[in-house]
C-alpha cells in the first residue's frame, strides 16, 4: 500500500512538473495581463478576497487541501522557511494557499490548517463552484479520488498540481517551484522574483 501511495504521489509530482514546464515553454515572454481569472472568494479571516490580492508585491501561490497527507503540509512548511529566509520582515513577498477541496475546507478550517505552519501564508476558500472556477482558471489540475473504489461517495483524497506558482507584482506568471525542489534553487527563484 505504501508503494502504491508513493507511486501515485510520484505520478502527481511528475505530471505537475511537466505541466509547469510546458506552460513555461509556451509563455516565455511575460504576458501583459495577470495570470488566471478574476475571482471573489473568502480569505481565512472570513473577508472577501479577489485577484487584486495577487498584485502589489510578488506572490507565491500554492493549491492544495487540508486533508492532504504529505505534499501540502511539506510544501507549506518549506515555503514558510523560504519566505523567512529571503524576506525576513515580510515586506517584499506574499503567499497564498488556495483549497482544491472547498467541500471540506471552510475558510475557518483552512485558516487553522495554514496557521499551524505559518503566519506568512493566507488561506483561501469559498463556495465550491466559485473556488473550482478559480482553480480551473489558474490552470491547476485537481481530481477527487475515492479512498475505496467500491464506495465512490465515501471518503476521498485529492490529486492536484503540486507546484508553487510564482507571480510578479502585477500578478503575471513568472515560473514555478516544483515539489521537492532543491531548497537553494527554490530560495533563488524567490529572490529573483523579489528583484523582478
Amino acid at each position: 500500500m505504501k508503494i502504491v501511495r508513493f507511486l501515485l504521489w510520484f505520478a502527481v509530482v511528475a505530471v505537475s512538473a511537466w505541466l509547469g514546464y510546458e506552460y513555461f515553454l509556451k509563455n516565455k515572454e511575460v504576458a501583459s495581463e495577470p495570470f488566471g481569472v478574476p475571482f471573489t472568494l473568502v480569505a481565512q479571516d472570513g473577508k472577501p478576497i479577489t485577484e487584486k490580492a495577487f498584485t502589489g508585491k510578488p506572490t507565491a501561490l500554492f493549491f492544495g487541501f487540508t486533508h492532504c497527507p504529505e505534499v501540502c503540509p511539506t510544501t507549506l512548511f518549506e515555503l514558510n522557511g523560504w519566505l523567512t529566509k529571503v524576506d525576513p520582515d515580510g515586506s517584499k513577498l506574499q503567499a497564498y494557499f488556495v483549497t482544491v477541496d472547498p467541500e471540506r475546507d471552510t475558510p475557518e478550517l483552512i485558516g487553522q490548517y495554514v496557521g499551524n505552519v505559518s503566519q506568512r501564508i493566507t488561506g483561501i476558500s469559498g463556495p465550491t463552484d466559485k473556488v473550482l472556477e478559480m482553480v480551473k482558471g489558474f490552470r491547476v489540475y485537481y481530481r477527487k479520488v475515492p479512498l475505496d473504489e467500491a464506495k465512490p461517495d465515501g471518503d476521498y483524497t485529492m490529486d492536484h498540481t503540486a507546484s508553487v506558482f510564482l507571480l510578479d507584482a502585477n500578478g503575471r506568471f513568472k515560473g514555478t517551484i516544483a515539489y521537492g525542489e532543491n531548497p537553494d534553487v527554490a530560495e533563488q527563484k524567490l529572490t529573483n522574483l523579489i528583484k523582478g
